[in-house]
C-alpha cells in the first residue's frame, strides 16, 4: 500500500449518501450494543463516543494520559478506563477483561498520537518512540484476534518505506486472515465543521469491507460551517468562563494580542494588521498566514491541533469576538455534544480535544461497522 494507491482511491471516493441522522436507525435498534469496543490510545474518548453514538459498546479504554483519560472516565462510567503506555503493556495483563467464550464480535479502535507524522510537526524524528505504537497494537490484534479493527491517523503516517508503521501493520493483518480496507477522507464530509484530513483503515475477519459514504458535501445537505457548531453559545471575553456552559472557557489574551485580534477580520490573516502589530518574522518568510487568524463564520473550521485555544497557534480566532475560541467551541467543532465535560486544566483539554477523533467521523465509522456485521449475521443465517 502506497501513498499514490490511497491518495487516487480518496480522488475517486463517492462524496454523496444520505444523512447519518436520516438513515440506518434500524442498524442502530438491531445491532444494539452488539458490539463490545476495546479502545486503545483512547484519549479524552472521540472515538468511543462516535462509536457509542452508532450503537456499539466501549468496554474498555487504554491510555497514558492522565488528563485525558480522566475525561474518558468522567463521561463513559461503564467502561473500564487503563492508565498505562502500551508499550510497556503485556496481552497478559488484559486477559481478564476478555470473556473465555466470546458472545460479541469485538472492536479494537487504535487512533494513536499523529504528531511524529504530523505535517504540523516540522521536527520530525526518525527515532521518534510514538512511531512504534502500532507496533505495539499488534501484539494485541495477534493475541486476542478482534472481529473489527479501526485505525485513525495523519496521511504521513504510511509514507516512507515499506517497513513504515502502517506497512507493518497492514502484513500482519494479512498473515492472520484479515480483509482490509484504507483511504484518505476529509472529516467535514461526514458532518465535522473542520476541514481535517486523515488516513482510516478498517478490518474484518468476517470478509471485505467498505469505508463509509460520505454524507455531507452536496447541493441538499452541504457540509456544516462554523456558525453551524458555535453561534448558538454565549459571548465570553477573553480569560473569562461561562458559570451556566460547562467548559465555555476562553484562554487571556496579551494587550499586543488583543490589539492584534482587534485588527483581525473573518478569515484573514497577520497581512491585515498595521505594521505596528507584525512580528519580524513577517517581513522575513512568506505563509504561516494562518497563525494569528480568525475562522470563518461559513466555512468549516481548519484542522483543531492540541492548542487549539491560543490564537497565536492557529487560525483559532472566534469570528467576530476579541478572543480564541473556547474550549466548549472547540469540542464543538470536533462534533462532541454539550454534555460530554472535559476536565483539567486548559491546556490539558485543549490538547485532549486537538488530539480527539471527530464524534461524528467516528459515529460514521460505527455505523459501517453495524452494517458489515449484520450483513455478515445474515450470510451466516441463510438470508442473503
Amino acid at each position: 500500500m502506497t501513498l499514490q494507491d490511497i491518495e487516487g482511491a480518496a480522488s475517486s471516493y463517492p462524496t454523496v449518501c444520505a444523512p447519518i441522522d436520516e438513515v440506518d436507525q434500524d442498524i442502530v435498534r438491531d445491532c444494539a450494543r452488539e458490539v463490545d469496543v476495546y479502545d486503545f490510545f483512547s484519549g479524552c474518548g472521540g472515538t468511543s463516543a462516535g462509536l457509542k453514538r452508532a450503537g456499539l459498546s466501549p468496554l474498555i479504554a487504554v491510555d497514558f494520559d492522565e488528563g485525558a483519560l480522566g475525561t474518558y472516565a468522567h463521561n463513559f462510567p461503564e467502561a473500564t478506563p487503563i492508565l498505562r503506555d502500551i508499550r510497556g503493556l503485556g496481552t497478559d495483563e488484559l486477559e481478564v477483561h476478555f470473556e473465555r467464550d466470546r458472545k460479541r464480535p469485538i472492536l479494537f479502535s487504535a487512533c494513536a498520537p499523529c504528531q511524529p507524522f504530523s505535517k504540523q510537526n516540522r521536527q520530525k524524528s526518525p527515532t521518534d518512540a510514538r512511531a512504534s505504537l502500532l507496533g505495539h497494537l499488534g501484539r494485541f490484534i495477534e493475541r486476542f484476534r478482534p472481529e473489527l479493527l479501526l485505525v485513525e491517523n495523519v496521511p504521513g503516517i504510511q509514507k516512507g518505506a515499506e517497513q513504515g508503521p502502517l506497512a507493518s501493520l497492514t502484513d500482519l493483518l494479512d498473515e492472520l486472515g484479515y480483509h482490509h480496507n484504507a483511504g484518505i477522507i476529509w472529516a467535514h464530509h461526514y458532518g465535522v465543521p473542520q476541514s481535517r484530513r486523515r488516513l482510516v483503515l478498517v478490518a474484518s475477519l468476517f470478509g471485505p469491507i467498505d469505508l463509509p459514504l460520505a454524507t455531507h458535501g452536496t447541493r441538499d445537505m452541504p457540509v456544516r460551517t462554523v456558525r453551524d457548531a458555535i453561534a448558538q453559545l454565549p459571548p465570553l471575553e477573553a480569560g473569562r468562563s461561562d458559570p451556566e456552559v460547562p467548559n465555555h472557557q476562553a484562554a487571556n489574551l496579551t494587550p499586543i494580542n488583543m490589539a492584534r485580534i482587534r485588527a483581525s477580520r473573518p478569515g484573514g490573516s497577520w497581512a491585515d494588521w498595521p505594521d505596528a502589530l507584525r512580528l519580524p518574522c513577517h517581513s522575513e518568510v512568506e505563509g504561516y498566514t494562518d497563525v494569528y487568524g480568525r475562522m470563518a463564520w461559513n466555512r468549516p473550521s481548519p484542522a483543531l491541533t492540541t492548542r487549539c485555544i491560543s490564537y497565536s497557534n492557529g487560525r483559532f480566532g472566534h469570528p467576530e469576538q476579541n478572543r480564541a475560541i473556547s474550549i466548549r467551541e472547540a469540542a464543538a467543532l470536533q462534533t462532541f455534544e454539550d454534555d460530554f465535560e472535559f476536565v483539567g486544566n486548559l491546556a490539558s483539554m485543549a490538547k485532549q480535544i486537538g488530539n480527539a477523533v471527530p464524534v461524528r467521523l467516528a459515529e460514521a465509522l460505527g455505523l459501517t461497522f453495524l452494517h458489515h456485521v449484520r450483513e455478515h449475521l445474515r450470510v451466516l443465517n441463510g438470508q442473503a
